[in-house]
């Protein structure tokens, strides 16, 4: 648990950004895939769209709260996107881009934020932020929330279901060997909780490394 203000003022700034922009972001992405590819399902219940309150999942939203305030590792997830994919072009392949979508949106999304926080990285120019406590915490919500985003791209990349790296996977295969794979689907969810346990050895460095790319030497002065 981390109560240090420091952390956690930027921390629950980050995920109330998220909330109201990443999320939306996320689940359009894969709607929006989705009704290029021949399915409407997404925009006949209302989801082909950016408002928040369309996507907001309780559950999803509360979890991402929790986990800023108990650890440094971020989880949470909006409302899934309705696809039907009997209606995509293209079968199964369709099926693999409408997932891809979406994680490739919260990379995106990191890249977008990354570039302004490289920026202001300069060691002339960081002297000045960080002597200001306002312009401190406006670059500390930047580097969380490109962690964040960065975060769920990965996850969200993991060939376990019911993430997006799952269809994806099945998408990749040929239509045989995808379905023979359908039946450990119901394992999924065990996976995702060892995954959550012990898998943030394997996670973390690979978070860190991509983060590390995007802004390099912010990592030295961000508060996790």
């Amino acid at each position: 648990m981390n109560l240090d203000p420091s952390f956690l003022v930027p921390a629950l700034l980050a995920v109330g950004v998220m909330l109201l922009v990443g999320f939306p972001v996320h689940e359009f992405s894969h709607a929006f895939a989705a009704f290029r590819l021949g399915d409407s399902t997404a925009r006949y219940q209302g989801r082909l769209t950016l408002d928040p309150r369309r996507h907001f999942d309780p559950l999803g939203g509360t979890m991402l709260v929790i986990s800023a305030v108990l650890s440094s590792f971020f989880i949470g997830w909006a409302k899934p996107t309705p696809v039907n994919p009997y209606n995509l072009a293209g079968g199964h392949r369709g099926e693999a881009i409408v997932a891809l979508a979406g994680p490739l949106s919260n990379l995106v999304l990191a890249a977008v934020v990354a570039i302004p926080v490289r920026v202001a990285t300069s060691p002339e120019l960081l002297v000045r932020i960080l002597s200001n406590p306002l312009t401190t915490l406006i670059y500390d919500v930047g580097v969380i929330w490109v962690f964040i985003n960065v975060s769920l791209f990965i996850f969200n990349l993991l060939p376990i279901p019911p993430l997006d790296g799952w269809r994806v996977l099945l998408g990749a295969l040929d239509p045989r060997t995808a379905y023979n794979l359908r039946q450990y689907e119901q394992y999924g969810f065990i996976l995702l909780l060892l995954i959550l346990l012990v898998g943030g050895r394997i996670l973390v460095p690979v978070i860190f490394f991509v983060i590390d790319l995007l802004i390099p030497g912010a990592r030295v002065y961000a508060p996790f």
